[in-house]
Order: C-alpha cells, then structure tokens, then sequence
C-alpha cells in the first residue's frame, strides 16, 4: 500500500484537480467530505490530508511514502526527505516587505517578524546583515504597522493584502511552488509504485516532468 501525505487547504485542492487528469486516481480524494483517510484497496494507495507543516514529518517517519507540500514548509524544516518533483502549481513568491515610506531605509540592524524564522535567518546571514528575528503565527502584516518589526518575511500571491495594509515588496527571496517528496527507504524498497503515481501526475502536470536523479533535501 502506498501511502501519500498530502496537505491541507490549497495545496490538496490542486492535487486533487491534478488527480481529476489522471486515469487511475481521479475518484480517490473526496474534498467534498470531512475524511482526512480516502482508501482505495484495489489500487493499493493511501492518502491522507494533514496540516501543512506536518507533511514532512509523516514522511521522514515513513509514517507516509510521499508527500505533497509547498516548498516553504521544507525550506523551513530542513527536510532530509528525497525531493522528486516541481508540481509547477500554488505558486507564490516568498519576499522581504514593509511600510511603503521606509523602502529605501536600509539599517543595520533590522527587526524582522515571520511565520518563518529559519528562511528568513538564512537570507540574512547571506546578505551579512544582522538581525532580529521576531516569531509569529498569524498576521504578520500586523508587526510593521504597530511597531514590533520593521519588516517582515513572509509568502505572498497576488500582493493585495499587503498592499491594503499600506506594505510594499522590497525584495524577492524566492519563488514558492508544491512540491513531491519521497521518504528515503520508501523509494528504494517501493520504487516502482512511487515511479508509477509521480509518472501519472507528472503527465498530468502540463510540461510536468519527474526528475530521475533527486535531489536530496536540507
């Protein structure tokens, strides 16, 4: 039985559009329902829907096979998990942000709020710039406009939400997509099971394509 984490919220609306161009897993995943299990024994796959920030962990346990989740939540895990496909969907930008007025100030010390402290640490350390790192979990957009950051880090799609809090991009860090991963043992003792479903939502994916050598993440 193959078993695929996959999770919650955008990502697992675009794998299940994805699995609507499949022949062999369109039927499985029913979002429509309050399941997290969806079962098909003929098949012999598995999958499971769990909080993004979860994936990862259920993979490297080997709790699940593969894994389906955004590029920022293993940026941010350090996940040693194999990477084998760009799904090429849920695209965002992962970007520096603040008050529109401060976007030429540059000081030396800046006080950065993020839902992701160990990318944002790993940005600064590169461009040698020292900084407080302030940990939050929900409306970051909040931080520069009280006082408590200067700036933020965080994901963004289209931009508005900063901008009707008076924010502007001051730098791309990079691009953010889904992404496949396959626990380390998994791939080597189910190898062609998982070769098989990545084949069939590669095909799915328009220019999609399975990369043969993967990467090794973190």
């Amino acid at each position: 039985m193959l078993k695929i984490a996959v999770a919650k919220g955008r990502v697992a609306n675009k794998v299940s559009e994805l699995l609507l161009d499949t022949s062999d897993y369109r039927d499985i995943i029913d979002l429509s329902s309050r399941r997290l299990v969806f079962v098909d024994k003929n098949k012999e796959i598995t999958f499971f829907l769990v909080k993004p920030s979860d994936v990862p962990v259920y993979v490297e346990s080997g709790a699940a096979d593969i894994g389906i989740v955004g590029k920022d939540v293993l940026m941010e895990t350090g996940n040693s998990s194999y990477e084998i496909m760009d799904l090429k969907t849920c695209s965002c930008r992962m970007v520096l942000a603040g008050p529109s007025e401060n976007r030429d100030v540059r000081p030396i010390v800046r006080r950065i709020a993020t839902k992701y402290p160990k990318i944002a640490e790993e940005y600064f350390k590169k461009k040698s710039e020292p900084v407080e790192i302030i940990k939050l979990d929900g409306s970051i957009e909040l931080a520069p406009i009280v006082g408590l950051s200067d700036a933020i880090v965080d994901i963004v799609e289209s931009g508005k939400t900063l901008r009707e809090n008076g924010l502007i991009v001051y730098e791309n860090i990079c691009d953010i997509t889904a992404r496949m991963i396959v626990n380390r043992v998994s791939y080597k003792m189910k190898n062609k099971s998982i070769n098989i479903f990545a084949s069939a939502v590669g095909e799915a994916i328009e220019g999609g394509e399975v990369n043969a050598q993967s990467v090794v993440m973190g």
